[in-house]
């Protein structure tokens, strides 16, 4: 997916979490989030949508020493699906009149605007699907949109130690993990080859998918998603599991984003 898409996408997602929870009881809690209510959850989306907008305004250079913005939270819980759907439009209206090629600050591989785009556009993705599971609507996520998400969270991971510091623990003396959609098979993509190595970990290039891995994870592309992320369980029958379960294990529980 390019940016123009991503930045579409997130309109998208945001209209579609703000619908999801415009008519519920937005103190339901999110089992997928524990702790949270669907309140805590809307509030925060539209935070990060506020301090994604107000990086991309500013065009950061370096990493920012305060992450402080000004949310304009609504003085009642009720307000937050329309001040969520406020923080996407002036969102969008950054979006438009940013140059998303142009060089800037971010704490993953791309070090260009469009990295937060499509960072906002996941963040919201996911949370939209844990809106719904609290509710106990099973979520739909489009096939490519999916792939899409799960390269950026392979590609990015091994530079989120900052604020998910068990990631710093995959490791491994030349180990490797494959993850492979079952949806899509032979279109060329939906196959991710990780390497764990002493010093760290990081998505190995393999375009022809024949090297063979420790341990390999099959699902759909939607599946494979939300299992990433930690909102399925890996031994659902939703996945194959194939070769080394305990490395699997390692994975599964230092890879919290």
């Amino acid at each position: 997916m390019n940016p123009a898409q991503h930045t579409a996408a997130v309109a998208a997602e945001a209209a579609g979490f703000v619908a999801t929870v415009k008519a519920a009881d937005l103190s339901a809690p999110v089992p997928t989030c524990p702790g949270w209510t669907l309140a805590d959850l809307t509030r925060h989306v539209g935070s990060v949508h506020r301090w994604f907008t107000e990086l991309l305004r500013q065009g950061v250079q370096q990493p920012p020493t305060s992450r402080d913005v000004d949310l304009r939270l609504p003085e009642e819980p009720a307000g937050l699906p329309d001040w969520l759907a406020v923080s996407a439009a002036e969102a969008a209206e950054v979006f438009a009149v940013t140059d998303l090629d142009a060089p800037m600050w971010a704490w993953g591989v791309d070090q260009h605007a469009r990295f937060w785009v499509r960072r906002m556009l996941f963040e919201t993705l996911v949370h939209r699907a844990d809106a719904e599971l609290a509710l106990g609507i099973s979520p739909h996520i489009d096939r490519a949109l999916a792939v899409d998400g799960i390269d950026e969270f392979l590609t990015n991971l091994p530079f989120a130690s900052s604020f998910a510091p068990q990631t710093a623990e995959l490791r491994a003396p030349d180990r490797s993990i494959r993850f492979t959609c079952t949806d899509g098979e032979g279109d060329g993509d939906g196959d991710w080859l990780i390497g764990l190595r002493p010093d760290g970990f990081a998505l190995i290039t393999d375009e022809a998918g024949s090297r063979t891995a420790d341990a390999t994870v099959r699902g759909t592309a939607e599946d494979l998603l939300l299992l990433l992320y930690g909102r399925l369980d890996r031994r659902s029958d939703s996945f194959d599991l194939l070769g080394d379960q305990d490395l699997l294990t390692h994975w599964f529980t230092h890879s919290a984003f």
